[in-house]
């Protein structure tokens, strides 16, 4: 079988009322990716039996491999084991090695096995029992010859155990199944539509088994290259050569692949160069030390923060003129520029760091508005400050974007680039 396609389905109300994220969705999605089964659906819907019906229905129309999760508790709410067994016509019968399961895990526990518990062992008698030691709910399987159904405990641990143990090496046995090979490519400072244009010609020249997505975030555009064939080596090799040319067109702009954050890519620059580095905050409030530190082994490097807020500290602490801070105001090329330089000879570092801005939601002019920031670099030999306009009077957007412009800024003026 060839190209075959795979559908999620999520059950709980839980999840429709919004109470707890649909996690389980995201992580099955990546992995059945990975094993070349292309997702072409996801449904949640609640506890409902007309709804979870209709969802088998649709399900088995529309993909090879159906995966439910949610919905096998011991309680009157949770009806995906019966309707399962009622969708395929046959009998909730007592299975034996279910049971023995149950069983050792209440025993393990020193609790005792309730009829309610027992009841976890009944299972329809068409599918294939999927054993969880992690829990009380088996996973089932069930093969019509031409399609599959898996159905899985909600809670994510179990799911991803029994995933990995019990239906991924079926699934492999079951499925001829193409090479889907992704490559992230991270970028920062430059808009998507920008970004677009200067590529155009590049993803126009792209051959037909490799494909372009753009996924644009807080203040970066990912880039996701998909290679779908029978070799992973060699789609590996086409997906880096044309990284190679994509890097000849924007290469300023990219930070990082896959899961590299752009901390972490400030992270190796200043380690390679053995430099360190110190912020001094007002309008980010410390989350620009945060970003730096969430990376392992920041402490070779990073070596502190002064959280500026109030324009005495500013003066105090960074030496920040008064004058200044009259003439031109907390937000300004000025004041960053000395609170980056105020920091860095304070803190005996390589590098000083600054932000200074109006996140908002209130506090802006007509002459700053807000989302009016600034921020600043220094080393001793440059000094750069820029000017950010971020137009947005949603605080913590506000807050975030900042960080991450600095970080930007960090790279550029540690790169090739600068």
């Amino acid at each position: 079988m060839n190209n075959q396609k795979a559908g999620i389905i999520t059950i709980g109300d839980e999840i429709l009322y919004g109470h707890i994220l649909d996690t389980n969705a995201q992580w099955i999605s990546a992995e059945l990716t990975g094993l070349g089964l292309r997702v072409a659906f996801k449904h949640t819907v609640g506890d409902n039996r007309a709804d979870i019906m209709e969802a088998f229905e649709r399900g088995e129309s529309h993909a090879d491999l159906v995966i439910v999760t949610g919905g096998l508790g011991p309680t009157s709410d949770d009806l995906t084991k019966p309707l399962l067994a009622e969708y395929f016509g046959c009998d909730l019968v007592m299975n034996q090695e279910a049971l023995k399961n149950v069983t050792a895990f209440f025993e393990s526990r020193g609790r005792e096995l309730t009829a309610t518990n027992k009841a976890q062992a009944m299972l329809p008698a068409c599918c294939e029992m999927l054993l969880n030691p992690l829990g009380t709910a088996p996973g089932m399987w069930f093969d019509t010859g031409d399609k599959i159904f898996v159905s899985l405990p909600g809670v994510p641990f179990e799911m991803k155990h029994i995933m990995e143990n019990e239906v991924f090496p079926r699934l492999k046995n079951k499925f001829h199944l193409p090479v889907i090979y992704h490559k992230i490519i991270k970028t920062a400072g430059i808009g998507e539509s920008w970004l677009a244009d200067k590529i155009r010609d590049w993803e126009s020249t792209l051959p037909g088994h490799i494909k372009l997505a753009y996924l644009p975030g807080m203040a970066e555009v990912k880039l996701r290259l998909t290679a779908v064939g029978a070799d992973r080596a060699k789609l590996e090799k086409e997906v880096v050569d044309q990284i190679g040319d994509l890097r000849g067109l924007v290469g300023k702009y990219i930070y990082g692949y896959d899961d590299m954050d752009l901390a972490g890519a400030v992270g190796l620059l200043l380690k390679d160069k053995n430099l360190t580095i110190s912020t001094a905050e007002s309008c980010t409030g410390g989350f620009l030390a945060h970003r730096i530190t969430s990376i392992p082994g920041s402490s070779n490097y990073y070596k502190g923060s002064i959280l500026a807020y109030d324009n005495a500290v500013k003066i105090a602490q960074l030496g920040v003129s008064r004058e200044v801070l009259d003439r031109q105001g907390a937000v300004s090329e000025e004041t960053v520029i000395q609170m980056a330089e105020g920091v860095r000879h304070r803190m005996g570092t390589d590098i000083g760091v600054s932000t200074s801005g109006i996140a908002g939601p209130d506090g802006g002019t007509d002459e700053k508005p807000v989302g009016t920031i600034w921020i600043a670099f220094c080393d001793g030999k440059n000094t750069v400050a820029k000017k950010l306009m971020l137009g947005r009077k949603d605080r913590l957007i506000n807050i975030k974007s900042t960080a991450q412009a600095a970080l930007n800024l960090i790279r550029l003026q540690l790169s090739e680039y600068f």
